[in-house]
């Protein structure tokens, strides 16, 4: 990638510009300017330390870089998510390390974010700020020293610094900052080191260069160990890697996003927290890990949600929270939002939300992890064939859909066809002995019902297509998992005449909308990038090779500079939108780069 300035608009960077670093329980985003933006503390989940990407001015964050003009060019250390910046002046070059350390064992702190400085070449000035903002940005904060290292503290929670050849520490108001010097085979470092609940260790450096040493092993280790051999390995391993950093170790779910209220238009109040875990992304969630032999974490994930499920069962709710709960009241945080675009959401009341699509998710998951071989005890079994019997009772109902939009439920095609799936699969492990077949005969017939549904009343003659709702005319790029979760073969005439209709109607170039008509929220958004993903395995699934093929090129082109998605992307600028990383995003590519692999031999 070659250099080029970092840039900022109204004091914020594009969403295009952010890499992202995580250790198993929070993540941190940084700029292509240096400027670490995000920092939930002490999990993904939690309040921010630093929030400048949702204000800039109350956020909080870390800054870092040259204190002259400077061209910049990043990558992730190969096989990693260890970050490296190359700063490049007039006078110079150098090369900025970051990453949050993985625990080795033995006394270390809860988190540990280092970044190291090591000068390339000439002469580098250097300047550097930090600015802690626990609670985002609305706890008070007190600074002080601990062992003559400085720290700020709020509550319970305690951010120390410790440096070493980063110039004088000047202890402000607002945090720390200082100015040094980097020459051809210098070597800086500063490392914010975290606690909660416990003492707060400040490391020696020689402690320190060695959990970074072994945090590049570690990701190194994970990375070689997945088996996917197929065209476009370097853009499947970054994607599993950024997935990784949404596995929450301590429970082994999955988060959508890293981030919240990051905006689908500029300005505009379609602003979601997606720091949960979604039943939707299930499915290619145990699928990706499969696939790409990653037992330790499909087995994680898949018990995770089996207990997080249980304590709703047989009623599921849309996503629950990394610690598998599921109060998630929405609340609107006093932040001006990033480049104005408010509300600033934590929580999310989509929750409650009868999304009937979920229950063929969960079911396919089940399907999926079994047929790989995996154990299912008979309770899990018990409990999977009473979310059949709940699609029995409410399948007929009108929902909130897959996408949970805010306006008044009705019968979303996409929901019906995954009640159909939901009830397949059902028989199907109750063909294998691992759900009870006492209802065995009604489940098959109320998949049928629901099949003759979809086809009687779900289905366009006008438009040669499936529609987003019963009875209605538009376009849902929803749909296309009927393909994907196998309601019906790629080849079928309707599916065939549907995927036509979506790549005429919904899509240009490579961008798909997800779906035309109202959904109860004001404003636009951009195209999904997640529906792109599927119309390549569409495409593919259906033997049209060429064209996912040159679909797939054409997305592989729109990732940002460190191999990263989004949620969303503008098609007239190629801006980034929403949430990011974005996992369905990362799950989609992976989908449709093993399905290209798969249908090409």
């Amino acid at each position: 990638m070659e250099a080029a300035p970092a840039r900022r608009v109204d004091g914020y960077a594009p969403l295009r510009d952010y890499a992202v670093i995580g250790d198993g329980r929070t993540v941190a985003l940084v700029a292509r300017d240096g400027s670490i933006d995000w920092l939930p503390l002490p999990y993904l989940d939690s309040a921010t330390a630093f929030a400048a990407i949702l204000d800039r001015d109350r956020g909080g964050s870390f800054q870092l870089e040259p204190d002259e003009p400077y061209a910049v060019e990043r990558r992730y250390l190969p096989e990693t998510n260890v970050l490296e910046t190359s700063f490049r002046t007039a006078g110079g070059a150098v090369r900025v390390t970051d990453a949050l350390t993985l625990d080795g064992g033995g006394l270390a702190p809860f988190a540990e974010l280092q970044r190291r400085v090591d000068g390339l070449a000439g002469r580098v000035p250097l300047r550097w700020r930090v600015e802690p903002r626990f609670g985002y940005g609305g706890a008070a904060v007190g600074f002080g020293r601990r062992l003559e290292h400085p720290v700020a503290t709020a509550g319970s929670d305690a951010l120390g610094l410790v440096t070493f050849d980063a110039g004088e520490v000047e202890e402000r108001q607002s945090g720390w900052n200082g100015r040094f010097e980097a020459t051809a085979g210098s070597s800086a470092l500063l490392a914010l080191t975290y606690a909660h609940l416990e003492p707060l260790v400040f490391p020696a450096r020689g402690e320190l260069d060695a959990r970074l040493e072994q945090t590049n092993a570690t990701w190194r280790r994970w990375a070689r160990a997945r088996v996917y051999d197929g065209p476009w390995r370097e853009q499947v391993i970054r994607s599993a890697l950024a997935l990784k950093l949404l596995v929450f170790a301590p429970s082994g779910a999955i988060a959508a996003a890293a981030t919240t209220s990051l905006p689908e238009e500029i300005g505009g109040k379609r602003n979601w927290d997606y720091r949960y875990s979604w039943i939707r992304d299930s499915a290619f969630t145990i699928a990706a890990f499969l696939r790409l032999g990653c037992a330790a974490e499909a087995e994680a994930y898949f018990w995770w949600l089996m207990h997080a499920t249980q304590l709703t069962a047989p009623r599921l709710h849309v996503l629950y929270r990394l610690d598998g709960g599921i109060r998630t009241p929405e609340q609107e945080l006093p932040l001006d939002g990033y480049r104005g675009s408010r509300p600033v959401n934590i929580g999310n009341g989509a929750a409650e939300q009868l999304q009937l699509d979920t229950y063929g998710e969960l079911l396919q998951t089940a399907w999926l992890y079994a047929a790989a071989g995996h154990r299912i005890d008979p309770d899990v079994g018990r409990r999977l064939a009473g979310l059949a019997d709940f699609v029995c009772e409410h399948w007929r109902e009108p929902d909130s859909g897959i996408w949970e939009v805010r306006s008044d439920p009705v019968h979303f095609t996409q929901s019906k066809m995954m009640c159909a799936v939901a009830l397949d699969r059902a028989c199907a492990l109750a063909g294998r002995g691992l759900v009870p077949r006492r209802r065995l005969d009604a489940w098959r017939a109320e998949a049928a019902a629901a099949r003759q549904f979809v086809e009687t009343n779900c289905w366009s003659e006008e438009k040669r297509s499936y529609v987003r709702f019963a009875g209605g005319d538009e376009l849902d790029a929803s749909v296309l998992l009927a393909v994907l979760h196998e309601y019906a073969d790629a080849r079928d005439e309707r599916m065939r005449a549907t995927v036509d209709a979506i790549a005429r109607g919904l899509a240009s170039g490579p961008f798909v909308r997800r779906y035309t008509g109202e959904d109860g929220v004001p404003g636009s958004e951009g195209a999904f990038l997640a529906c792109s993903f599927w119309l390549v395995e569409a495409f593919a699934r259906g033997g049209r090779h060429d064209e996912a093929a040159e679909l797939m090129a054409q997305l592989l082109a729109l990732r940002n500079d460190v191999g990263l998605y989004s949620e969303e992307i503008d098609p007239a600028s190629g801006e980034f939108l929403g949430n990011l990383p974005q996992g369905l995003t990362h799950l989609a590519l992976i989908s449709a780069a093993v399905a290209l692999a798969e249908e090409t031999g």
